[in-house]
């Protein structure tokens, strides 16, 4: 009987959720096996955020533990001067100022967030509190309390400034959101921001470069056959 072991790594579109990646995979290497293929996921994506996934296939699906805490690198897009219920674009937008930062006062900003930080997660987040998932009690309007966490950002760094948009790159430990972080910057800068773009380009030394791109047209079950390496 065939079966299939090993991680893949995947480029995931903007639009869709980890999950949805997880089960493309199943699918695929399902049908071609002939039986149920075990795939699973070692850290998910936002469904707005592009970038890299690792997908573990078979018995490597035990191993996700040792992914888990990795460190990880996004480029992330934020709009100053407005603020968003869930930190993204999928969130109710509102303005907060029309000021516009210069670039010394965006550096000063940005300084304050490098190193030790201590960061309170999105109530739109998958964490559990009390064993159920935030962003489902969210959605129902129930008030969510989430306890502050520290997390290192090891790189904190402009790529560009033409307001109202700021692109960063940010190198972080586990358990980081970058939702927080841009709206922890807009808050130091005095005029809010929300992540209008996100992507994951490195869990720790694998590159988003070499991963599958998982796009509209499905992958084949030759590529993704070929791009399954051992854990």
């Amino acid at each position: 009987m065939q079966t299939f072991d090993g991680m893949l790594l995947v480029d995931k579109p903007a639009g869709w959720s980890s999950f949805k990646v997880v089960a493309v995979v199943r699918r695929i290497l399902s049908e071609q096996a002939g039986h149920k293929i075990k795939v699973g996921h070692a850290g998910t994506l936002d469904p707005f955020a592009t970038g890299l996934l690792i997908i573990l296939v078979g018995k490597a699906c035990k191993e996700a533990d040792r992914f888990l805490k990795l460190d990880k690198t996004y480029e992330a897009t934020a709009i100053l001067g407005q603020q968003s219920t869930t930190g993204d674009p999928e969130g109710e937008i509102s303005e907060v100022s029309s000021w516009e930062p210069s670039d010394a006062e965006i550096q000063t900003a940005l300084q304050q967030f490098r190193g030790e930080v201590t960061q309170t997660p999105p109530i739109y987040s998958a964490i559990k509190v009390g064993g159920v998932r935030a962003y489902q009690l969210a959605r129902k309007g129930k008030e969510v309390k989430i306890q502050p966490r520290q997390v290192t950002v090891y790189q904190l760094t402009k790529v560009s400034y033409a307001y109202p948009e700021l692109t960063l790159r940010c190198a972080v430990s586990s358990g980081t959101y970058i939702r927080s972080l841009v709206e922890d910057i807009g808050n130091a800068l005095g005029v809010g921001a929300y992540t209008t773009a996100l992507r994951r380009t490195h869990i720790a030394a694998w590159k988003v470069t070499d991963a599958l791109q998982m796009a509209a047209e499905n992958p084949s079950a030759e590529e993704i056959v070929a791009r399954l390496q051992p854990t």
